[in-house]
């Protein structure tokens, strides 16, 4: 037996590579045009023999886009590593000489009642959105080389109807870390042996981008630069079909959409589900031609619009995901025999041309539906002439600028505000606030952003039950007002600018209630200048100053008075904030000489980073501090931290985790009682409480299933998970953990079963769920129960330090704007917590 499974692995070796392997890709009885280059001739490999490295995958892409007068290429952007985000545009000759014009008559069947269906479909191909989901980019090697070089009635009749939109990397940055992994560790003699270094990528794997986040979750939220190019893509030409490729575990087959039916958004129409039906059956067919397993209407949903195959739903389009039993190497033992990376490639190939298959087979169809979805979509808005939407905060304008910047990716047209006014106990400030009619196109777009929604049909989802943006960034808004509350239309959406209002030789004041305030705070901090933070309201020279104010005194600073002005200048413009200049310390309320001003120090913050460690809330922390806030944040790997000198840093964050080993808890606890402040999140807390960082109490569920049977029991089951919703919490404003916030209660992001009990004193729940906290999305009731009245906060001493634990993300996939906060606040105010 030994003899035979090792003879069918040297023939498996065999036929992939020892000839020319695109036979084995590619259809049969199909010549091929000479002229252009085959991957091998440029990356230097055979497909599937080695995983293909994002810069040779461009190369390629260059090299047929060189070849072919049916390809182009556009370099539209880059990633946080610099890698290029390329996209080829695929059709006839003829079609590329008049591809404006073919755009512009595309969009029209958006905006007009009138139909014409003498003209192309239009189909995103994207691959690889994680990175170590590789077959769909290696796929893309195959399928630019057909497109290009394919001859024949057949390939000619598909390009003069389709214009294809080739995307071969979602994901440059993971693409690249997920292919060193696998070739570094591919041997000569091929090996598939699940228990081999090949098939166990060190952390953080290949699956994220370079911050670590899981992309295929930002096509709504459009945070990354990944994002933001595919999204002004996708916005410019509105694709009828976008083909999501990616790999699921290895013991599986195939699967493409539709998924599970009572999964899909109320706002997606029914027609869009059958039409992708209607597509899965060009897609069986092919499958079943070269002898693929497959299945469909199952695991997978279409409900969370910030995903690629659910996204275009929302906007006329059809999303289509495809799950490949992943060979997460070159080759794998499974339950379905061996599973070779070629093998894997092949079948998202096939797909790809099933898809533009399907495409040339239905366009009039598929074109009609977009046509239509528009023109009710128009109807629908026109029913609500007059209404819009306000939204703002009338002390932050950088969290209603960035709400305001998404809409602005997405096409959405919205309005400044005339003139300040206050809608049902709500203050919304001119400069500070945004209308958005509803009377336009994208307005089943803008229902899906600011819907709130608690009744569902189904108790699953294999995302996020609600993602509500203006709970997200915590804004005032309101969906009733009519829109003649709006000024001019926003045509140049830009931030608010800062300053320092008035030069003093007293003292500076700065409020905490803009989004950039810590970033502000910080650049003071480092640059050596004492700083001040309030506990307390007070007013000075006819201004009223709020908690968490921060004093910045003129004397004794490392600057003198006009240099000390220079400095905050830039700060105030660099952070888009205003500081004031003040006159005298003698206030109403505590004057600027108070010990109710306390001092600050800079903040020297490590990060827990590595193997237990969740790899996405460590990606979202370390992005807040990057990008937004402009702090240094040590990753500390956790496999190195008793070996640290750890008296370096006086926080350090735990993301989520199943907790570490006793030389990790000895070094933090021993960090942690000389003074440190240690920051755990969700998971991590119940390590925290069992190795005593801290003492809390947790609920339990005493839940019985009673009537369930065995075939029902991973539904029950799921159906007690709370997959991402949104619930309020009160918020005592004199606590420093609650700093810069304005209202007295908070909307917070969900997505765990920890709920953790109120301490008896009051004044020790600075955060609290309310009694009836769900606000939008999903959560059984037997956990919603479990959830009123708990805590998503603590802090408390361990010797003379504190450990400070959160239940919740407060950073969750970066577009939660509204309780990053929470975090600043423990981390610049943690001597007062």
């Amino acid at each position: 037996m030994r003899f035979l499974y090792a003879f069918l692995c040297l023939c498996i070796t065999s036929f992939s590579f020892a000839q020319d392997n695109l036979k084995y890709y590619l259809p049969a009885n199909i010549s091929y045009n000479s002229s252009i280059p085959k991957p091998e001739s440029v990356i230097r490999h055979q497909v599937g023999e080695w995983h293909i490295t994002h810069d040779k995958l461009v190369q390629y892409m260059y090299a047929i886009a060189n070849a072919s007068d049916r390809v182009t290429i556009q370099d539209r952007g880059e990633t946080f590593e610099g890698k290029p985000l390329v996209l080829l545009t695929i059709t006839s000759k003829d079609n590329h000489n008049r591809l404006d014009v073919i755009k512009a008559n595309h969009s029209k069947n958006t905006n007009s009642d009138n139909f014409k269906s003498d003209q192309p479909i239009v189909v995103y191909q994207g691959f690889s959105i994680h990175g170590n989901e590789a077959s769909g980019s290696n796929a893309t090697l195959v399928l630019a080389y057909h497109l290009a070089a394919a001859q024949g009635n057949e390939i000619d009749a598909l390009l003069k109807n389709t214009v294809i939109l080739l995307d071969p990397s979602f994901n440059p940055d993971g693409l690249q870390r997920f292919a060193y992994w696998a070739n570094t560790n591919r041997s000569i003699n091929l090996n598939p042996d699940p228990n081999d270094r090949e098939y166990s990528e060190v952390w953080p794997g290949g699956r994220t981008n370079h911050y670590w986040f899981d992309m295929n979750r930002d096509w709504l939220p459009v945070q990354l630069p990944e994002s933001r190019v595919r999204i002004k893509t996708f916005h410019e030409w509105k694709p009828n079909i976008l083909t999501d490729h990616h790999e699921m575990g290895t013991n599986a087959t195939f699967f493409f959409q539709p998924g599970i039916p009572s999964r899909t958004h109320p706002l997606t129409p029914q027609l869009n589900q059958r039409l992708t039906a209607d597509i899965g059956k060009y897609h069986a067919k092919a499958l079943d031609k070269i002898g693929s397993l497959y299945y469909t209407e199952e695991s997978f949903d279409d409900f969370y619009y910030g995903k690629g195959s659910t996204f275009p739903d929302i906007n006329g389009g059809i999303g289509i995901l495809f799950e490949q039993a992943s060979s997460r190497g070159h080759i794998q033992e499974s339950s379905n025999g061996i599973l070779t990376f070629p093998f894997t490639i092949r079948n998202q190939f096939i797909a790809a041309l099933s898809t533009l298959e399907a495409a040339q087979g239905m366009r009039e169809e598929i074109l009609r539906y977009q046509h239509d979805f528009y023109k009710k979509a128009r109807q629908e808005a026109s029913a609500e002439q007059q209404n819009a939407i306000v939204f703002g905060d009338p002390k932050d304008a950088a969290r209603t600028y960035h709400l305001a910047e998404i809409l602005d990716r997405h096409g959405i047209t919205f309005h400044e505000l005339k003139s300040d006014i206050s809608i049902k106990g709500k203050d919304y400030k001119k400069g500070y606030s945004y209308v958005v009619p509803k009377n336009q196109r994208n307005t089943r777009l803008i229902n899906a952003m600011f819907e709130k929604r608690t009744k569902f049909q189904d108790s699953l989802f294999y995302d996020v039950s609600a993602w509500t943006f203006p709970l997200a960034f915590n804004l005032n808004y309101d969906e009733t007002i009519s829109t003649s509350i709006a000024g001019d239309k926003v045509e140049d959406l830009k931030k608010k600018t800062g300053s320092v209002l008035s030069k003093s030789s007293y003292a500076y004041l700065m409020e905490w209630h803009e989004y950039y305030s810590p970033k502000a705070l910080n650049t003071i901090l480092e640059k050596g200048l004492r700083a001040k933070v309030a506990m307390k309201p007070f007013n000075v020279d006819g201004r009223d100053y709020d908690y968490g104010t921060i004093l910045i005194p003129i004397q004794n600073q490392k600057l003198d008075k006009d240099q000390l002005y220079d400095f905050l200048t830039t700060v105030a413009t660099g952070s888009a904030i205003n500081i004031y200049g003040v006159t005298t310390g003698l206030t109403q309320g505590i004057d600027l000489g108070s010990n109710q001003f306390r001092a600050l120090s800079t903040p020297k913050v490590g990060l827990l980073v590595g193997n237990g460690v969740r790899s996405y809330d460590a990606g979202e922390i370390w992005h807040l501090f990057d990008t937004r806030y402009n702090m240094k944040l040590s990753k500390l790997d956790v496999g190195r931290i008793n070996r640290m000198d750890l008296s370096r840093y006086n926080v350090i964050i735990a993301p989520s985790s199943g907790g570490f080993n006793g030389g990790v808890v000895k070094a933090l606890k021993s960090w942690t009682e000389k003074g440190g402040t240690l920051v755990g999140f969700r998971s991590t807390i119940n390590w925290l409480k069992a190795k005593k960082f801290i003492n809390l109490e947790l609920k339990t569920s005493d839940r019985v299933a009673k009537d369930i049977t065995y075939e029902q029991r991973g539904n029950y089951s799921g159906a007690q998970v709370i997959g991402g919703a949104i619930f309020e919490v009160e918020q005592d404003r004199s606590h420093p953990i609650n700093f810069g916030y304005t209202n007295s209660k908070i909307p917070m992001f969900r997505n765990n079963t920890m709920f953790m009990k109120a301490d008896k004193q009051s004044y020790n729940n600075p955060l609290r769920y309310s009694k009836n906290p769900l606000l939008s999305g999903y959560i059984s009731k037997p956990n919603l129960d479990s959830l009123a009245e708990t805590v998503p906060y603590k802090s408390k001493r361990l010797k003379g330090g504190k450990v400070v634990v959160f239940t919740d993300n407060t950073n969750f996939r970066a577009f939660w704007y509204g309780t990053n906060k929470l975090l600043m606040n423990a981390i610049f105010f943690r001597n007062q917590l």
